[in-house]
C-alpha cells in the first residue's frame, strides 16, 4: 500500500521498485499488463508499506517494543500527519530518498515498510 502526503491511500502491486529510483508503477491487480499500471513518484508519498495482506485487521494495536534479539537500529518515525511506526533499520542514510524499517511487531500486517525521509517529520533512535 502506498501512503501520500495528501492522506491518500492506494492498495496494490509493486513489481519494479528500487530505492535508487524517483518513481515506480503501482498495479491494482496481482497479474496485469504493464501499461495497466499507474506511475507513483516518491517525492509524493511519506512511505510503502510492503503488507502481508489487503485486508489486515483494522482493530489490532501493534506493540511498539522491539523485541530482543531484532536485528537493526531500533527507530521511531513520526510522520508529519502524526502516525507513528516504531521498528529496526539497516539502510538509514539521511543522504538517500528513503529507508527500509522491519516493523517492531512481529504480528505486524506489514513486512517493511520503505519510509521517504524528507517526508519524515522525526527519525528518532530508541
Amino acid at each position: 500500500m502506498v501512503a501520500f502526503l495528501d492522506g491518500r491511500r492506494l492498495k496494490g502491486y509493486i513489481y519494479n521498485f528500487s530505492s535508487q529510483k524517483d518513481r515506480f508503477r503501482l498495479f491494482f491487480e496481482k497479474d496485469t499488463l504493464q501499461r495497466e499500471g499507474t506511475d507513483v513518484q516518491i517525492k509524493d508519498l511519506k512511505a510503502i508499506f510492503f503488507a502481508k495482506d489487503f485486508v489486515g485487521n483494522s482493530e489490532y494495536q501493534e506493540s511498539q517494543m522491539v523485541p530482543l534479539g531484532n536485528q537493526g537500529r531500533k527507530a521511531e518515525v513520526t510522520f508529519r500527519d502524526g502516525e507513528k511506526i516504531v521498528g529496526t533499520t539497516d539502510a538509514y542514510n539521511p543522504q538517500k530518498i528513503g529507508f527500509f524499517m522491519v516493523p517492531a511487531d512481529p504480528r505486524s500486517n506489514n513486512q517493511r515498510v520503505f519510509v521517504v525521509t524528507k517526508n519524515a517529520r522525526q527519525i528518532r533512535w530508541i
